[in-house]
C-alpha cells in the first residue's frame, strides 16, 4: 500500500558522473546535497563564498568570478564594523577578519577557485532559497549577508519573476561561453524562512519556482533553435519535501530544516534521476569502503582486524585502478594509520 503521494520526476538527459566536477552554489540545502556528493566521492566545490540565499547574489558571484576584477582593500563590498572586524556584504561571516588585507585575500582565493571550477565542471547545481532581498541604501547593492546590521540600512523587497529570469538569462549565456558543455541543475530549497512569515515564505518560494520554470523553458527553446544539447533542468527537492515528506518527523528539531532521513530520501531521488547504473555502482562500492574504514573494533591490535584493513586497502586499490578519477587518499591514510598501531 502506498502511504504518500510520489512526486513524478520527468526523465532527464542530464547525467552526473564521477569523471566530471560538480559546483554547488546557493542555500544551505546546496551544502546538504554537496556533502552527499562528497561522501559518494565526486569532485565537488560547494558554496565557496558561504551560504547564498537569493538568486541575485548567486548570479553576482558567478559574474564576478568569470568577468570581474580582483577584490581590493577599496572594494565597496567590504566594510569595517564597530568591533573593528572587516566583513563582506557578499560573503558569509566565516570570511570576516580583523585585517582588511586578510578578508580580501580570502575573497580572491574563493573567487579564483570557483572560476576555475566553473570553467571545468560538468555540472552546476544552483539552489535558490528566497526571493526576498535586502538592498543597501547607501549603494543600492543587493547584499548576500546583512551581518546583523541595522534594518534601517536596507530596503527589503521581493524580487519579481522577470527580474530573476532576466538576470539568469545573461548568467547562463556567460556560463555557456566559458563552458559550453556545462549542465545546469536548478533546485528550490525546501527550508522555510520563518523570519519572513510563512505566507511571505510561500510567496517567495512560488516566485522562485515560476522563475526557474521560465529560465528552463527559455533555455530549452534556445537549445532547440541552435540544435544543441539540452543543458538546464529543475529537480523538485522542494516538492518532495512538501509532498512525499510532509510529516514533521522528517524535520530536524527546529521544525524548519530537513532531518537526516529527509535529506537521505531526497538524495536517493536525486541519484535515481541524474545518475546511471555504473555511477550508482561506484557510489555503492565507495560507501562500502567508507563504512569499512569507519569501523572500530574492540581490539585494534587483533590480527583479524589487520587482515580486514589490508583487504580494505586492496579493495581501494582495485576501485581506483578501474576508476582513476576517484580519490580515496583519506581512506588509505586511515587504514595505514591503523595498521601502524
Amino acid at each position: 500500500m502506498q502511504f504518500f503521494t510520489t512526486v513524478d520526476i520527468p526523465e532527464s538527459d542530464i547525467r552526473i558522473r564521477h569523471q566530471e566536477g560538480v559546483v554547488l552554489l546557493g542555500s544551505c540545502f546546496a551544502d546538504h546535497i554537496g556533502l552527499c556528493l562528497e561522501q559518494a566521492k565526486f569532485s565537488v566545490l560547494r558554496n565557496p563564498f558561504g551560504t547564498l540565499y537569493n538568486p541575485y547574489s548567486i548570479a553576482w558571484h558567478i559574474e564576478r568570478c568569470l568577468n570581474g576584477p580582483e577584490f581590493t582593500n577599496q572594494s565597496e563590498e567590504i566594510f569595517q564594523n564597530k568591533d573593528g572586524r572587516w566583513h563582506s556584504w557578499m560573503h558569509h561571516s566565516t570570511f570576516s577578519e580583523c585585517e582588511a588585507a586578510h578578508i580580501v585575500s580570502n575573497m580572491n582565493k574563493a573567487k579564483n577557485l570557483c572560476a576555475e571550477a566553473l570553467r571545468n565542471a560538468g555540472t552546476l547545481i544552483v539552489t535558490f532559497g528566497t526571493a526576498i532581498i535586502y538592498e543597501l541604501n547607501k549603494t543600492g547593492q543587493i547584499v548576500a549577508n546583512c551581518h546583523q546590521q541595522s534594518d534601517s540600512m536596507f530596503t527589503r523587497r521581493r524580487l519579481s519573476v522577470d527580474e530573476i529570469t532576466d538576470r539568469w538569462s545573461s548568467v547562463i549565456t556567460l556560463l555557456k561561453d566559458v563552458n559550453p558543455d556545462l549542465q545546469i541543475l536548478f533546485t528550490v530549497s525546501p527550508i522555510r524562512h520563518k523570519r519572513d512569515g510563512f505566507h511571505v515564505n510561500q510567496l517567495s518560494k512560488a516566485t522562485l519556482l515560476l522563475a526557474i520554470d521560465q529560465i528552463v523553458r527559455q533555455n530549452a527553446e534556445q537549445q532547440e533553435n541552435e540544435d544543441a544539447p539540452y543543458h538546464a533542468t529543475y529537480f523538485p527537492a522542494y516538492e518532495i519535501m512538501m509532498d512525499e515528506l510532509r510529516d514533521y518527523r522528517f524535520y530536524a528539531s527546529d521544525m524548519i530544516h530537513p532531518s537526516e532521513t529527509a535529506v537521505s530520501h531526497i538524495w536517493q531521488r536525486f541519484t535515481d534521476t541524474f545518475m546511471d547504473e555504473q555511477t550508482k555502482d561506484i557510489i555503492s562500492q565507495c560507501g562500502k569502503i567508507s563504512r569499512a574504514v569507519a569501523h572500530r573494533p574492540f581490539n585494534p591490535e587483533d590480527q583479524a582486524y589487520k587482515v580486514f584493513l589490508r583487504q580494505t586497502l586492496e579493495q581501494i586499490k582495485n576501485l581506483t585502478q578501474q576508476h582513476p578519477y576517484i580519490s580515496m587518499e583519506k581512506e588509505i591514510a586511515l587504514c595505514n594509520t591503523q595498521l601502524e598501531k
